[in-house]
This record gives structure tokens, sequence and C-alpha cells, in this order.
């Protein structure tokens, strides 16, 4: 604990956006980073807890009193060596996380919690300018070839592990480029993309392999894949969108929120958009159905093509404006939050429920809304309607796709349709396959993702060579 009285003497400080009036107008990062002395002024506020509640509230137990403790000395490459020895990824993580960690401070029973996302991102940020971050090449090499199928951050995550173990990795990727939803799902205004492509450049050099526009089940086959491999991991996401099945779902303009980002991260780092029709929203009215994270990308990418309006609809009542602590803490609060591009000039609805998608020569002019109860059963005579030129369909995902590589593994499925697998050894019921990350727990967090790559690398490490050395 480098300042016994920080925590009572520094007030929370944060880092700022850019104003909305100028970060609408491109797609890059808009967050304005503290300054060294501000950022060390924050890490002295971590009390260092006996029962540090922050361990447990992140997903890969980062060692966050330690770090800050070396932020605070001025030890930033010793406080990145830290950092790194529990999550491969924190620039991602500094990102896009919404920070549980922060929710378990015990300085947020007062809504003063440490800040410990930005204080990770200014190490990693560090780290790499400074060069901290060589590529860790195996001193050995083991001869056990491991496929992992899938870029998102539990396929990285566990490529990596695996690779500086002395494995032989090959990482498949059926887009053009490795990352998964990192990429093509969360938008550059919150992540730039060369972050992941710096990531791959190390990663390589450490000699992982990357075979890109290759779609495991079609371009190779299950037979293939299991002949030529010791291990395989499945790591590919849970990418079967939830549909909503009413009258006029098919009509022109209506698309999944998975069908529009993608497109638009496409034209940023000027890929192929590889789709017969462009979905853009300039000059429209769009309505985005979801009240997440998937939902809060669609308002911010819809603003920045030129929409003329944004209304976001959420079948959940309206959450309460703060938490009950002695309740929730410090456990991870339901309570209003408002985004970055929520706030760039969204209209949020509460308690609505999408009755039927109406329009024109085939063609989306309004939806048909109506009000529902705390029990979500509809009030009656609550109807209305929303002037829609494009619909946004953002109700998150419910499983992996089922058809094709998982059905020709033959591995068993829970009943939420994910790959069925324990956390202890991350094994299918296929002999020698594995599953980490979203398509073994459902949608989830990029933290959470890179924890069960980590830890099913740790598992597919042992089972290849009778022990392993590496972290869980």
């Amino acid at each position: 604990m480098g300042k016994v009285t920080g925590f009572l003497e520094i007030d929370r400080r944060d880092r700022r956006y850019a104003p909305a009036s100028d970060r609408i107008r491109h797609y890059r990062e808009f967050v304005i980073p503290l300054s060294e002395e501000a950022t060390k002024d924050q890490a002295a506020r971590c009390m260092n807890c006996g029962i540090p509640y922050c361990h447990a509230g992140c997903p890969v137990n980062n060692q966050i009193p330690d770090w800050n403790d070396l932020v605070y000395h001025a030890d930033w490459e010793e406080a990145s060596r830290n950092l790194h020895s529990t999550n491969n990824f924190p620039e991602f993580t500094g990102r896009v996380c919404p920070a549980p960690c922060e929710a378990s401070c015990t300085l947020n029973l007062n809504d003063q919690p440490v800040t410990i996302k930005t204080i990770e991102c200014a190490i990693v940020d560090r780290a790499w300018l400074n060069g901290w971050l060589p590529p860790e090449i195996a001193a050995k090499k083991t001869g056990k070839r491991i496929a992992v199928v899938g870029s998102g951050p539990a396929g990285l995550a566990c490529a990596q592990q695996l690779a500086r173990v002395g494995h032989e990795v090959h990482v498949y990727e059926k887009n053009a480029k490795p990352g998964g939803l990192l990429r093509y799902g969360i938008p550059d205004f919150k992540m730039e993309k060369h972050l992941i492509d710096r990531r791959v450049d190390q990663m390589q050099a450490e000699g992982v392999e990357f075979h890109v526009n290759v779609n495991v089940g079609l371009d190779v086959s299950a037979e293939e894949l299991l002949a030529g491999h010791d291990a395989v991991v499945l790591a590919g996401g849970a990418e079967k969108p939830r549909d909503l099945p009413i009258p006029g779902r098919d009509l022109a303009g209506v698309h999944f929120a998975m069908e529009f980002l993608p497109q638009q991260n496409r034209r940023v780092s000027r890929e192929p958009v590889q789709s017969n029709e462009p979905i853009l929203a300039g000059a429209k009215h769009v309505v985005v159905i979801g009240g997440g994270d998937t939902g809060s990308d669609c308002i911010g990418t819809s603003i920045r093509q030129g929409a003329l309006s944004v209304t976001q609809l959420e079948i959940m009542p309206m959450p309460p404006e703060k938490e009950n602590k002695l309740l929730t803490w410090p456990n991870w609060p339901l309570k209003l939050r408002t985004s970055s591009s929520q706030e760039e000039g969204a209209k949020r609805e509460f308690s609505v429920v999408t009755k039927a998608v109406l329009g024109e020569d085939g063609v989306v002019k309004s939806i048909l809304c109506a009000h529902v109860d705390d029990k979500l059963k509809e009030v009656p005579g609550s109807d209305f309607e929303i002037r829609a030129d494009l619909v946004l369909l953002a109700m998150g995902f419910v499983s992996p796709v089922p058809e094709g590589l998982l059905a020709d593994l033959g591995v068993a499925l829970d009943p939420r349709g994910n790959v069925q697998a324990d956390t202890t050894s991350y094994k299918s019921s296929s002999d020698k396959v594995f599953a980490c990350g979203d398509m073994r727990r459902g949608q989830s967090l990029v933290v959470w993702a890179i924890r069960e790559g980590r830890q099913a690398a740790q598992s597919v490490d042992t089972f290849l060579m009778g022990s392993s050395v590496l972290p869980r």
C-alpha cells in the first residue's frame, strides 16, 4: 500500500471523453488518458485491503493492489510484468471491459472506487511504448501440434499460452483477419484495430501460425482437423443471434446487429464489405431493439453514419439509478448505466415490447410497440408506433452455431446449446477436443473469454504433457 491515507486525501478522477460533437465525426478512439502524475495519484487511493474483493470481481484475477502500488512508486515495468502474469491482453480489457473489479472495490461502498480500468490501460500502453513486451519465444519445442478454432479473445489467449510453452499452434479464422468480435463486432471508436494487429505480430513471432479465410467445417473438415492435430480447442464464440419472430420481420431494412456492425468495421479497415446489401444508417430513422452493449455499439455507429434519429428499445423496466450497496456489494449491481454512445443522442425507451414491423412495398416504415408491466405483460391499450427506416436487432446471442463443425465433431451440447465442458478440464465429450470462451459458457465478456482461454490452455498442456507450468 503506497500511500496509507491516499483514499482520504485524493478524490476519484477518471479518463474523460472528447466532446460528443467532435467524436461523432470520426471512428477513432476518443478517451482522453490521465497524465502520469494523475494516474499515480489514482493508484495511491488503493487501500490494499485485507480481503481485496477486486480480485474476485476480476474474472482473470488480476493482482490489482500489487500493480497499483507499483504504479504509485513509478515502477511501471514491474507493474506490466505483474499485470501480464494474469492477463494476456490488458489493452483490450482496459478499453472494453465494464470493470466488475471497480464494482467490487471497497471504496465503491461510497461510490468512489479506484480507477482500476484506467490504471490497467495506462500500464499496458506504457509497456508497449517502452518496448517492454517482446515476444516470449519458447526455449524448446514439444513436437505437439494444436488447432485453435476461432481467433477472438478466448482463442488468442489460449493460443499464446500454448505457444509460450513450446507447442506448435495453428489458429483457424474464417474472416480475413484475426480478432473475432474484437475486430468485427466492437467499433473502432471503442477499440482501434491496430491494437489487435500488434498482438498478432507478437504471437506470430512466438510461433503461432494464423490461417485466415478458413472456415473449419467447410474449407477444412472435422476429420482433417482431428487427424492433423494432437488437440483441438473450440473457441469460435456464440454466434447464433436471438431473433425476433414477429410479423414483418422479413421486410427490407430489418437486420441483425452483427450484419450491420462488421460492415462498418470493414469499411474503416479498408476491407471488402463482403455483402451485396450495404447496411447504412445515413439519413434514416434507426430503431435499435436491445439495451445491451451490442445495441449501444449500433447506436454509436448509426450516429456516425448520419442517422436522423436513433431510438433504443428495452423490454426490461428501467433499472434504479443507484444500487443498494448493502444488498449488492461486492457483486455486479443492476443499475442504470449510460454508455458514451447513448450520450451522443439516442432516445431510450424501457418496458417496451415490439409487436410487428410495418412497411410499404416490402420496406420497413415503422414498428408497432406496446408498453409492458413489471412482469413483462402487455399493458392493454398501450400500443404506439415508432417511425423506422432501419431496424437493428441487438438482443444478444443464444448459442454457437450448431450446424457444420460442431455437428461434424459430434460434441455434446448443454441445454442452452453451448459445447458441454467443465471449467476444470475444458474437455468436450469428443476425444482430444476442448472448448472455451463463449462457445462453452455462452455470450459473455472479453475478460471472461481471456480467462477461459488461459485455463483451457493449461488443461490442454496437461493433457498432452502430463503436467503443466501454465497458470490457471
